[in-house]
């Protein structure tokens, strides 16, 4: 048998905090039914300036925790985990937006082998949300699944169930209402056995301090930022690829007005061709500034390197080791054109009719110069990152009896 910690977060929330509370301490029976064998109550009065402390502390089975200053939504769900004593902790907002009565199926899944149980409230259950925050959050579980390449439906959910245990792989947690996004990120990144349980969403009782604007930046950040911190190529490499596709789609234009007989580019030719060359030389140095980075986040955790922006397998070795000679055969190239433009040149040809090929050329060796340079750059950390491993396996050889042949001194027979 099992106990489940609820946590509830409040700040002024005397309008609604009899109301949730009871119907948190009513699912008792229900969570003994799917193995849940105590339930513990934690309301952390965050600095409230209504009445929200005296009536949670009037009502039997509430375990009251008062800050003496406000620490925001996460640091009273911080200050929650830290004092909860079950073996699964769960949390929901004191406003009555989501159903306690759910908490027994999260449990469940728990109990079942996830690891942390998010109560969607975009799965498809009832849902009161406003319309801009339905689009939020739709928002925000489509970016997390691209820079996770894991599916979630809501990112954000402020109900949860998690095994205690957890916390050691996903903090450190903020104090603001970015808590939720952050926690499934890094869970996520963690390798956490995560599930999803789709439950209804109701209105607010009292006023909504959710500004969605800010709010949302904040998320937008959040979510940006700490996934980062685990596979930066997921996201540098995405922006990067996408200027490299801009770029191949400004060169295509060129080439085919220049087969069509356009020698001279007017004001609106030479701005593509301005955007297609930063697009070029910008999409390369962030890609492969994604890849280097995801080589020092692996070299300070000491973890192994993510490979790749699409996972696994796309690229055998990953692209980064083919940097190398990309770069020499681009060099290679870049030099051959510009000396047979050059050659040309100098024999009398029109410079009208060299020009792309001389830019080209420039282009070649710069990107070739590039790939090169992080080539060495990728090689010198991956050496590093390797170090300590090779280390501790050359100091681990050793040879069994059948692998070796043991020759005694004269002394020692």
């Amino acid at each position: 048998m099992t106990t489940l910690s609820v946590v509830i977060p409040a700040y002024n929330e005397q309008e609604g905090i009899t109301d949730i509370v009871h119907r948190v301490l009513a699912i008792k029976s229900d969570l003994a039914q799917v193995g849940v064998r105590d339930l513990e109550l934690i309301v952390v009065n965050d600095c409230s300036s209504d009445k929200t402390a005296e009536i949670a502390s009037s009502i039997e089975g509430v375990r009251l925790i008062s800050h003496a200053k406000n620490k925001g939504y996460g640091g009273a769900l911080k200050t929650g985990f830290c004092h909860a004593q079950g073996e699964l902790i769960g949390f929901l907002d004191a406003d009555g937006t989501y159903p306690p009565e759910y908490f027994p199926q999260l449990c469940q899944v728990a109990l079942n082998g996830a690891e942390l149980v998010i109560g969607s409230r975009m799965a498809g259950a009832k849902s009161q949300m406003p319309l801009i925050r339905r689009i939020g959050n739709l928002f925000f579980a489509k970016l997390l699944s691209i820079v996770s390449r894991q599916h979630v439906t809501d990112s954000a959910s402020g109900m949860r169930v998690f095994k205690s245990q957890l916390l050691e792989r996903i903090y450190p947690l903020p104090n603001g209402l970015n808590l939720t996004p952050i926690m499934s990120v890094r869970a996520i990144h963690e390798n956490v056995k995560m599930s999803e349980v789709p439950i209804p969403y109701s209105q607010r009782q009292g006023e909504s301090k959710l500004n969605w604007v800010r709010d949302g930046m904040v998320f937008l950040q959040s979510i940006i930022w700490t996934a980062l911190t685990y596979n930066p190529v997921r996201i540098l490499g995405l922006i990067g690829l996408a200027l490299l596709g801009l770029s191949m789609v400004v060169g295509l234009e060129i080439v085919i007005a220049r087969l069509s007989g356009v020698v001279f580019l007017g004001a609106g030719g030479v701005a593509t061709l301005f955007v297609g060359l930063v697009a070029a030389l910008t999409g390369i140095n962030i890609f492969a500034l994604g890849v280097t980075f995801n080589y020092l986040v692996a070299l300070f955790n000491k973890r192994p390197i993510r490979q790749g922006i699409f996972g696994r397998g796309l690229f055998n070795p990953p692209l980064d080791h083919h940097f190398g000679w990309m770069g020499a055969l681009a060099l290679i190239a870049g030099f051959f054109l510009g000396s047979v433009s050059l050659a040309l040149g100098v024999n009398g040809w029109d410079i009208a009719r060299l020009w792309m090929y001389m830019l080209v050329s420039a282009m070649l060796i710069l990107v070739g110069m590039q790939l090169i340079i992080y080539w060495i750059i990728l090689r010198v950390l991956d050496e590093l990152s390797q170090r300590e491993i090779l280390t501790q396996k050359d100091m681990d050889m050793s040879l069994t009896p059948e692998e070796a042949e043991v020759t005694l001194t004269p002394k020692e027979a």
